[in-house]
């Protein structure tokens, strides 16, 4: 009954370490897409071009992805703002994205157009042999 509540990938939010994280109110707002044949991840990442944004794979499965920020240009001591809105340049970003085994993590890639950063994932397809290992149990050690 619990996977049909909590069933894939939400059971690893309780049992599992954190899916994803993100730091410092991140802009970068998120979707995760799986089809048949690939984990698609989208953020958005309006105003940033890929010279502004690194894409790494650490600790074997786990996606980090870093915006870096950059300060539009102080106006002089004359200027008044009235308004600040959009604030005073892009914010910087880092998310952190635990990948789920069946990802081939060499094949991965990335794109950004039109401020959406778009992150494919191919799935492995070949069966992963299983976790579950019995033991024998004998009447003498």
């Amino acid at each position: 009954m619990a996977d049909g509540i909590l069933g894939h990938p939400f059971r690893r939010l309780f049992w599992s370490p954190p899916i994803f994280r993100e730091w410092s109110g991140s802009p970068a707002l998120m979707d995760w897409l799986e089809s048949p044949t690939a984990h698609i991840f989208k953020f958005n990442v309006p105003g940033y071009n890929k010279e502004d944004i690194k894409v790494q794979i650490q600790d074997g499965n786990i996606m980090h992805l870093k915006g870096e920020g950059i300060k539009e240009e102080s106006h002089t001591k004359e200027t008044v703002w009235h308004v600040t809105e959009r604030g005073t340049g892009k914010a910087e970003f880092s998310r952190e994205i635990e990948l789920p085994e069946n990802v081939k993590i060499e094949q991965i890639k990335a794109q950004v157009e039109n401020g959406v950063l778009t992150i494919v994932a191919p799935k492995d397809s070949t069966p992963k042999p299983s976790k579950v290992r019995s033991v024998n149990i004998t009447s003498k050690l």
